[in-house]
């Protein structure tokens, strides 16, 4: 019965979520995450043949780009949510034919994906 109680108390539990900032440069979602599965079956490190520099300049993001993901320079990738993907398509419009775009992105980050509250071009 504890272990029943102590279940439904974890589905109450919100889903890990926190506040904060991240910069990084702003690819397309779709293409980075094919970039990211692609990898060599034999490889015993899933990092050994990645070069994460040309898979971003690979993926960056451009006028047609619908979704879009935030790379870190040094870390994670995150999704961005449907308002922050208006707000980075936006963006790349502003910026003309740019290689690629660096961003500072405010938010919420819920597993994966940020809630965006502000993108901004970093300077």
């Amino acid at each position: 019965m504890a272990l029943v109680k102590f279940a439904g108390l974890i589905c109450l539990v919100p889903a890990l979520s926190f506040a904060g900032s991240w910069s990084g440069a702003l690819v397309d979602s779709n293409c980075y995450a094919s970039r990211e599965r692609n990898v060599n079956a034999k490889d015993t490190l899933t990092n050994v043949d990645r070069d994460t520099r040309a898979e971003i300049h690979y993926c960056s993001a451009n006028a047609r780009t619908k979704s879009f993901t935030l790379v870190q320079r040094e870390g994670p990738s995150f999704r961005l949510d449907p308002a922050g993907n208006a707000k980075a398509a936006q963006l790349v419009q502003q910026s003309g034919k740019k290689n690629l775009l660096i961003v500072d992105v405010t938010g919420e980050l819920n597993k994966d994906t940020v809630q965006v509250d502000s993108l901004t071009a970093a300077h």
